[in-house]
């Protein structure tokens, strides 16, 4: 044996596990096609957004939250409905999502805090949700905001795991792609795979896939923590599903090309049952990143509430299509749309005093200020007179920003922009005078103005994420701004079927001896833990109970 464990995947998953195995004193060899700069995956690049209950957090901002009231949340926005037959999709799914929503409002935060990741003051009230009694989102906000962002997440368990490596409790091997799993009497005991050619290229960018030599390495167990399929657009269209309409012809990528599900085909191939691949989860708000690491590099808009929403042909979106709201739903609205069928982008309209207080990009190098803990920039760039540094730079350089001082220049830039003439003047400004007339009247029954006031009365979203009430067409709180928006490509729901000890199932839904899954290859938990919808804060925290889980499961089994 090279190992008690193999874990196949240095993300944050895979890191976990690597340091619940090693905390019990076992050895684990972690195989990672990138290079050494890429350990921690995904979650260092992500905003880092946790999802806690009842929170001391909450607390301080007066939000009253429970067990009782997520739980029901997560089935609201869940909806698993493949529970019939002898292997059900959903069974295991559900029982993790409640075993998640249990530890959300249980050891979670304190379990953090003991791995030493430390909270901002900060709540989002992310995914709000599609306005309908009983229906999908968040009836609190649960969005926490911890210092350092993503890195503030991974950092911690790539720290430990690279300590350990150089004590010799773990070895890791990069630049080592699995291609197969070594199964022997019906129990996997190992992995093989190709060496690739070493590569420097800096974390995220793309890397040779030169192959170089071969390898095989042996465990008692192997867990499977290879992420998703979101960098990989052809796997994104192969399982689109049809409830969402076309799959766009152009979308932007929320992760780095390296995240292709190849790992989760190896799976399928040998047996291995994978459940729920037509449910995903992308964005509607996706930029070009004007300063791209990967190829197509796009990052998601974190809206408020206060931004007009128009389709490609210049008309506003109905319910649910709010900024912040229902992704999944604003998505099917824009992908189902017969006229919008051959058109891939929408837009934001807002204006200066929008664009500095509402909006918020994803990603750790995006938010210099609580990545790198600062807590003076952090007040003077998100309480400031101008937007913070990053979303200025955007509205500079990003292709898919128009500022102009009135409406019809506006438009007109709009137009330009997309080479399509779709957009005309007097229409969208009937639209924008309609909205500025609900939106400052304090009785208003509309559904944006009531969002608008809602929000505000959570005082976190008044500080610091909705604008006060005000007409686009005031001057005063110009220059006008339009932004194009893309899909951005991003996470997978469905993946390898585990159990509650987060051991694989296989084809006739008992455990495959030896082999186990975390994070997004198994769906977060069960081959899809959220079901159609997400609440946000729920992937890197999915990760991270998955991986807890698979690897005290080890420790017990070995």
């Amino acid at each position: 044996m090279d190992a008690d464990v193999v874990v196949i995947g240095g993300g944050l998953a895979g890191l976990v596990a690597t340091c619940e195995l090693v905390r019990a004193g076992k050895s684990v060899l972690v195989v990672e096609q990138e290079n050494s700069e890429n350990l921690g995956g995904q979650a260092y690049w992500s905003f880092g957004g946790i999802f806690l209950v009842d929170s001391p957090m909450q607390r301080r901002l007066g939000v009253r939250d429970s067990f009782d009231l997520a739980w029901r949340d997560w089935q609201d926005s869940a909806r698993w409905d493949r529970l019939d037959g002898d292997h059900p999709e959903d069974l295991w799914a559900q029982r993790w999502g409640r075993a998640y929503v249990e530890f959300a409002a249980g050891e979670k935060r304190s379990w953090l805090r003991q791995q030493g990741v430390r909270f901002t003051p900060l709540v989002g009230w992310a995914e709000r949700g599609s306005l309908s009694t009983g229906g999908h989102g968040n009836s609190v906000p649960r969005f926490h905001v911890p210092w350092g962002t993503g890195t503030g997440i991974s950092e911690p368990f790539a720290d430990r795991v690279r300590a350990a490596a150089g004590a010799g409790l773990v070895t890791v091997r990069f630049r080592h792609r699995v291609d197969e799993l070594v199964v022997e009497c019906g129990q996997v005991r190992g992995v093989r795979g190709a060496v690739l050619a070493p590569d420097t290229a800096r974390r995220g960018a793309p890397s040779n896939r030169s192959v170089v030599g071969e390898f095989e390495l042996r465990a008692q167990a192997v867990v499977i923590a290879s992420g998703g399929i979101g960098g990989n657009h052809d796997q994104v269209r192969r399982w689109w599903p049809s409830r969402l309409g076309e799959p766009p012809r152009r979308m932007v990528t929320g992760v780095p090309e390296h995240v292709d599900g190849r790992m989760l085909d190896v799976a399928a191939d040998q047996g291995v049952r994978l459940v729920n691949r037509d449910r995903m989860w992308h964005y509607t708000e996706g930029l070009q990143n004007w300063n791209p690491i990967w190829p197509g590099h796009g990052i998601r808009i974190l809206p408020g509430p206060s931004s007009l929403w128009l389709d490609a042909r210049g008309r506003r979106l109905p319910v649910p299509g709010l900024p912040g709201y229902d992704t999944l739903g604003t998505l099917t609205l824009l992908r189902t749309t017969p006229d919008l069928a051959g058109l891939d982008h929408s837009w934001f309209l807002l204006d200066q005093s929008i664009v500095k207080k509402e909006f918020a990009l994803s990603g750790s190098e995006q938010n210099p200020d609580l990545t790198n803990r600062d807590l003076r920039l952090l007040l003077r760039s998100r309480l400031g007179r101008s937007a913070p540094g990053p979303v200025e730079d955007f509205k500079e350089h990003g292709e898919d920003f128009v500022v102009a001082d009135t409406l019809r220049d506006l438009v007109d830039g709009m137009n330009a922009l997309t080479g399509d003439g779709l957009l005309d003047h007097d229409e969208i400004e009937r639209q924008v005078r309609a909205r500025d007339d609900e939106v400052v009247d304090q009785s208003s029954e509309d559904a944006q103005a009531v969002g608008i006031r809602t929000s505000r009365r959570f005082l976190g979203d008044r500080l610091f994420r909705t604008a006060r009430p005000h007409r686009l067409l005031d001057p005063a709180h110009g220059p006008l701004i339009a932004v194009r928006l893309w899909t951005v490509t991003r996470k997978t729901l469905g993946g390898i079927q585990t159990d509650l000890a987060g051991r694989a199932l296989g084809a006739d839904g008992a455990p495959v001896s030896g082999l186990y899954a975390a994070g997004e290859a198994a769906g977060f938990g069960g081959g899809g833990v959220h079901g159609y919808n997400a609440l946000e804060g729920t992937f890197l925290g999915g990760c991270l109970f998955t991986g807890r889980t698979v690897g005290r499961s080890l420790v017990d089994a070995l």
